[in-house]
Order: structure tokens, then sequence, then C-alpha cells
């Protein structure tokens, strides 16, 4: 269960720097447009089935925020059983 544990840590490290590197403007060919590439390659698929979901709510997207709860909530129990 410790590998589950480090791979949705890593997930969620994931999701957060997806999160502030959305507000910059990254140029093509640039390493952290690479690295954004990256997290929007292996994050997406998560986020667009809860988007469906969501309703629009203008310049925020809280999808993020819910994909990270979710991952605290599997998370807690796995911890408490180490």
């Amino acid at each position: 269960m410790g590998i589950v544990a480090d791979l949705l840590t890593l997930y969620a490290l994931a999701i957060v720097v997806r999160a502030i590197l959305s507000f910059f403007p990254l140029s093509y060919g640039s390493p952290l447009r690479t690295i954004s590439d990256f997290l929007f390659r292996i994050t997406e698929p998560v986020f667009a089935p809860i988007r469906r979901i969501l309703p629009a709510t203008g310049a925020f997207d809280f999808t993020p925020l819910i994909v990270l709860l979710v991952i605290e909530f599997v998370l807690v129990p796995i911890i408490r059983s180490l």
C-alpha cells in the first residue's frame, strides 16, 4: 500500500504544479512548456470526466480541487494503515 500512497502523492503534486504553471504564459519550445504539456497529458484524462459533470463557473476551474480532495480521501486510510 505504500507504493499506492506514493503514486497518489506524486499525482497530487503534478496537479498542484500544473495549476501553478497555468498562471504563466509559456512560449513554445521553453522547458517549462514541455513540463506543462507533460502534466497536461497525465492529468487531463482524470479532469475531463469531472469537467463534464461540474457546471461551468466562469474563469475558475474547480476540477483540480475536486481531484485533490478525492486523492486526500483515498490517502488518509492508506496512511493510517501503514
